[in-house]
């Protein structure tokens, strides 16, 4: 073989390699973005199992939901989006007519129903109206894939201004959420609209990027380069957004509206160190309680007493 023969085969063999390599990330990056978005098992599709989970889990709160459920109190709404998606969610007027109302989201592959035992504390301790959204490809609502809260929080927007129609009073609002819907809390405290007042949250990441960057290494010992970028440029041709533009921290120094964050010091699902770069980002008012030897979304069921003190306390101050 000449030179130029050699030439030849290195070039294409360079270049099939390539082709390989590409291949082959492009297979990766598709399995991984469904495995995050589009998981095997989501049990935010299981109602039953949601409310067996919260009567064994949260017992307190069975005699609170058999009675909702028995006076039929607990209702449930639909919406359609623009896109022409129809949305579902859970709502129950006060015990006792009143503005007050809170806005509770959930986590990943969870469900409203699953809400619940956070809708005691407002609606049985505190008096509110409660709207308990469920997320796109959640619950009862429709979706091809999990949005990790980013465009999620349009849907949650919808929600907050339909609110007033469904309480007949024009509303002042708490929205708490756990994990992604801790996420979503935190991004809607950047919204200009008034009638969103307070916010709790409870165990959210900083951005998906560094959540899925921070599972990759932790489930599969996979750096971010250069699956993280392949994927969320794949995100971006199939769901229309990127790990990287749904970032919490960002939209948070920009928020003078009060925020309790509430995390769990041995969480490795969330890692606690996010919660410091997020009160550190946000500018008071706020508020940090760390509970001690808890894992992921966990602070409730460990310290449920002192959950729901800290709850009534901040909404005192800051919704009266």
């Amino acid at each position: 073989m000449g030179n130029s023969g050699l030439k030849r085969f290195l070039k294409y063999g360079l270049l099939g390699l390539l082709v390989v390599l590409l291949l082959v990330l492009t297979i990766a990056s598709w399995y991984m973005l469904d495995f995050s978005l589009k998981p095997a098992y989501n049990k935010g599709r299981d109602i039953q199992a949601s409310l067996d989970y919260l009567r064994r889990e949260y017992p307190f709160t069975t005699q609170w939901i058999d009675s909702l459920q028995e006076h039929k109190a607990l209702r449930d709404t639909f919406i359609m989006t623009d896109d022409g998606r129809r949305l579902h969610a859970l709502y129950v007027l006060a015990p006792h007519p009143t503005a007050k109302t809170a806005l509770l989201l959930h986590g990943y592959t969870d469900n409203a129903t699953r809400m619940l035992h956070v809708g005691y504390i407002y609606h049985h301790h505190l008096g509110y109206n409660l709207l308990l959204p469920d997320f796109h490809a959640h619950g009862e609502s429709e979706g091809e894939a999990i949005r990790m809260g980013w465009k999620d929080r349009k849907d949650a927007l919808l929600w907050s201004e339909l609110a007033d129609e469904l309480f007949h009073v024009k509303t002042r609002q708490v929205v708490h959420g756990i994990s992604m819907g801790g996420f979503v809390t935190m991004v809607l405290a950047g919204e200009a609209a008034p009638q969103l007042q307070a916010f709790v949250d409870d165990c959210g990441y900083t951005s998906v990027w560094e959540e899925f960057a921070h599972e990759l290494k932790a489930s599969f010992g996979l750096s971010e380069f250069p699956l993280m970028f392949s994927t969320s440029l794949l995100c971006k041709l199939r769901y229309g957004w990127t790990f990287g533009e749904a970032d919490a921290v960002k939209i948070l120094r920009q928020s003078q509206k009060p925020m309790l964050f509430i995390h769990g010091d041995h969480d490795n699902f969330v890692p606690t160190e996010m919660v410091h770069t997020l009160y550190e980002a946000k500018p008071a008012p706020k508020e940090l309680w760390l509970t001690p030897d808890v894992g992921h979304a966990r602070s409730y069921y460990t310290y449920p007493d002192e959950y729901i003190d800290r709850i009534k306390s901040f909404c005192h101050r800051y919704l009266p």
